[in-house]
């Protein structure tokens, strides 16, 4: 509670309560902290990217060693992240590990609906192309990626530190200042930012914003799965798709994908499979997307 004299306010009743010089001072005190959130954000990016290039390095990128070490240091900085946003959301009553995605309440749900979503939209190319793992019936395909460090690290640790960095710690800075649906628009902007190092290393860049999944289900599983299953998959290549043998069952496949994808987004990201979302808390009125 902010209180001026003998009228108190509050900072969710600031236009029709507040006298105008506590109105002036909350909106500077709401600009300087949301100024602060967004440099936060910026923090967390760079740290994010420096982080990989701390360590000395003469081998290729895909080195077992090099991989290893930038393996540690994302997942220090991870761990680090859950800091950065308790510094900024203190006024909520909700763990902060809860506004970041990581929570058990319908989990199973939240992790296999957003899956099936991403999958249905790529169905042609993932189905003839290239089949994702979890179509194998052998272990020894499984024995054989899991003994991949470059494997581990694309679908692995690299899904799971940049969503829980990128989404999960982000997105509750952003939310209080933007809304919902900015916040949806301003997080990829950071992550877009900390991959220009890509072009760098001559690196295909194809990675999709996974923020509109973490705020409508609330975890940040869903988008570790689907991250993992993207980069698996790689971006529609229509070209290669034109010089494929079966360019005409691919064809349709991309097009019965682009389509069921339309038809099932919003059943499938409906609230009610995923219950009260943590971070909503935090959106301010009106949370149009919670």
């Amino acid at each position: 509670m902010f209180s001026h004299g003998g009228g108190g306010c509050s900072l969710t009743s600031v236009v029709l309560k507040c006298p105008p010089c506590c109105r002036y001072l909350t909106v500077e005190h709401t600009h300087t902290r949301c100024s602060l959130c967004v440099l936060s954000c910026l923090f967390l990016a760079c740290l994010y990217v420096g982080s990989l290039y701390v360590w000395r390095r003469r081998l290729s990128r895909d080195h077992p060693s090099v991989i290893k070490r930038r393996c540690v240091s994302v997942l220090l900085v991870s761990a680090l992240s859950p800091a950065v946003v308790k510094t900024w959301i203190q006024w909520v009553g909700v763990p902060v590990w809860e506004l970041m995605g990581v929570r058990t309440d319908g989990l199973v749900l939240a992790a296999l609906l957003p899956l099936l979503l991403t999958m249905v939209s790529q169905q042609g190319p993932g189905l003839i192309i290239n089949p994702p793992l979890f179509f194998f019936s052998d272990v020894q395909s499984w024995r054989l990626c899991v003994g991949d460090a470059v494997w581990l690290r694309n679908q692995v640790v690299a899904p799971m530190t940049e969503e829980l960095v990128f989404r999960g710690a982000m997105l509750p800075m952003l939310v209080p200042c933007t809304g919902p649906t900015g916040a949806i628009f301003t997080a990829p902007l950071f992550f877009g930012v900390a991959h220009l190092h890509h072009v760098i290393e001559q690196r295909r860049l194809g990675k999709e914003s996974m923020s509109v999944i973490l705020l409508v289900a609330g975890h940040v599983v869903g988008p570790v799965l689907c991250h993992s299953f993207c980069n698996s998959q790689g971006l529609p290549d229509i070209s290669s798709a034109l010089q494929h043998p079966q360019r005409s069952a691919l064809l349709v496949s991309y097009l019965m994908g682009a389509l069921l994808f339309l038809v099932l987004l919003f059943p499938l990201t409906d609230p009610y499979f995923y219950g009260a979302i943590p971070i909503c808390s935090l959106a301010p009125p009106p949370a149009s997307v919670c």
